[in-house]
């Protein structure tokens, strides 16, 4: 509706030529969004206070898509800014994608140099496993080889996937660079499952080392810690992935927390895996959430989609 009147005046103003009142009225719009804020988070400096859709595909010819590439596209744009709402992106060095097509392996990934607060349907480029360009989106930017050298080697040994999210924030760098490791002090981590475990050297040039990484994650984790790192949560689809991710980033942050406060791991109450991880772990990652209703929550769905409202209103 606002596109419609902006449209409306801008074409009134063009019948009526150099006209003040049109000039104030579009001049009014212009510094309202020049001056405004989002709910109270500063909007990013690099679009001066404009807020760039997340959906940006208007123009795009649907047969240019595959089938559900249009919301894959949409809801990986999503999760690119709510990591950096969440002040999880680091720059160019945490890596989100998604695999839009299974069977021709086909992922998305955001080109190196644009924020994830920039990140919307259009800008996301579309590689193959071996990271070659098969779409490259609304820019010119290049994506980055080493970042995504990961992610090809978890896609190509985990049909299952859909999509990865890497992060290293202080918290998930500091329990990946502990001996060990995620310790069962939390519901949290317990939810998390089997944690897989890779003494990652910051790149997976050699084939070699992806084999070894393959080998580390195995067939069902769904949590892999890269040593002195950070870490990779999957999932079988974006809202599982960032349910693992989010689980992953509390319960770093409540380890680091808890050892700070006990003085060492030795004065920590650290809980029989055996005893509570089956039992936390099948409740939250339960196969489907009925909620009374016709349609069944897979992992996340219902926690993503309030972001997703969130993030409307966020521009409302």
């Amino acid at each position: 509706a606002f596109k419609e009147e902006l449209e409306c005046l801008i074409q009134e103003q063009q019948r009526k030529g150099n006209n003040p009142t049109g000039l104030l009225a579009l001049r009014q719009i212009a510094d309202f969004f020049m001056a405004s804020s989002v709910a109270g988070f500063n909007t990013s400096p690099l679009s001066l206070g404009m807020v760039t859709p997340i959906n940006d595909l208007y123009g795009v010819e649907s047969s240019s898509l595959v089938k559900g590439e249009k919301l894959t596209r949409c809801k990986l744009a999503s999760l690119y800014r709510l990591v950096d709402l969440f002040s999880w992106a680091h720059f160019a060095n945490s890596y989100i994608t998604g695999r839009v097509s299974k069977e021709q392996d086909h992922i998305l990934i955001i080109p190196r140099g644009l924020s994830f607060a920039e990140a919307s349907a259009s800008n996301l480029v579309k590689v193959n496993i071996i990271g070659d360009v098969i779409e490259q989106g609304s820019t010119n930017l290049r994506i980055d080889s080493a970042g995504f050298s990961p992610h090809a080697a978890i896609y190509s040994m985990r049909p299952d996937i859909r999509c990865i999210i890497h992060v290293h924030t202080p918290a998930t760098a500091a329990v990946s660079s502990m001996k060990c490791g995620i310790l069962p002090i939390s519901q949290e981590a317990l939810i998390l499952g089997d944690i897989a475990y890779y003494n990652y050297q910051g790149s997976l040039d050699d084939q070699e080392e992806r084999r070894e990484l393959q080998k580390a994650l195995g067939p069902t984790a769904k949590i892999l810690v890269l040593r002195n790192h950070g870490v990779v949560a999957l999932g079988e689809t974006i809202e599982e992935a960032f349910h693992y991710i989010y689980n992953a980033q509390y319960a770093c942050e409540i380890q680091v927390n808890a050892i700070s406060c006990a003085g060492g791991v030795d004065n920590l109450i650290v809980l029989d895996p055996e005893k509570y991880k089956s039992r936390v772990f099948a409740v939250a990652t339960a196969a489907a959430v009925n909620m009374a209703g016709q349609y069944k929550w897979k992992i996340g769905e219902l926690e993503f989609e309030s972001l997703m409202r969130m993030l409307d209103n966020l521009v409302s």
